[in-house]
């Protein structure tokens, strides 16, 4: 049997009320063991600024790494739906934001964090690397995120920081977090999307992307973490590998 991924990606530089959002893109078929296709409900990925994205599946409301600003860019959370989970994958304000949490919270909204980050936070349910949850239809894993090239060790040291991996209806989602290329992504897959950050020297680096997708080999590849790195190269580099890299760019 065939597997339809159906998540729809949405992105704004600016998110306020009074935008609208661009046309859905739906990713690729790929190849799916379970399940009637036609029925199958899509999980909608919307890439908000930076690391900051937001989900949707049947309903159900996942925001990763909230923040209200970045730069010159004023994120307008009561544009969204109020989260049933919020996940943060560390203490960083292009990442953490206290403001935007609240915002986004209801009565019975579930913050995830990293022990460090819920430290700080004062609330929510801390999850350390290899730990796990389940919400809605979704599971999740928490997953190693860390430098690992000599002299950026103390950006984001070993142990402390959170990627996540979220599962619904078969379909895996990789977001990383900040993070390198560490040698646990090996242990990752199968991935069907992956978002990988790419920006040195607190990320990673076009080669370091390209290595880490080849080694996870994602349907579909979203860079982000959004800085002066050379996206183009990275989906230049993975022509031809059966990637399919989505650009920040693209998906205005």
């Amino acid at each position: 049997m065939s597997r339809l991924i159906l998540p729809m990606l949405l992105a704004a530089t600016l998110v306020a009320c009074a935008q609208t959002p661009s046309e859905p893109i739906p990713y690729p078929t790929q190849s799916f063991a379970k399940g009637d296709v036609s029925q199958r409900k899509p999980v909608r990925i919307t890439m908000i600024h930076h690391g900051s994205i937001a989900l949707e599946y049947d309903g159900f409301q996942i925001q990763v790494d909230p923040v209200s600003k970045m730069g010159g860019t004023q994120i307008d959370y009561s544009c969204f739906p109020k989260a049933d989970v919020i996940l943060v994958t560390h203490e960083h304000g292009d990442h953490f934001d206290p403001e935007a949490i609240k915002a986004l919270s209801k009565d019975g909204t579930r913050v995830i964090l990293n022990p460090a980050t819920r430290q700080k936070l004062g609330y929510g349910e801390a999850i350390a690397n290899g730990g796990t949850a389940t919400f809605g239809r979704f599971g999740l894993t928490a997953v190693p995120a860390y430098n690992n090239s000599e002299g950026h060790l103390q950006f984001h040291p070993k142990g402390r920081d959170n990627g996540y991996i979220l599962e619904v209806k078969g379909m895996r989602i990789y977001i990383s977090g900040d993070t390198e290329d560490i040698e646990e992504m090996a242990g990752y897959g199968p991935v069907d999307v992956a978002f990988l950050s790419a920006n040195q020297p607190y990320t990673m680096t076009v080669e370091q992307c390209v290595r880490a997708a080849k080694t996870l080999k994602p349907g579909t590849l979203i860079p982000y973490h959004l800085s002066n790195t050379d996206m183009q190269a990275i989906k230049d580099a993975l022509e031809g590998s059966g990637i399919e890299v989505l650009l920040f760019e693209e998906l205005r």
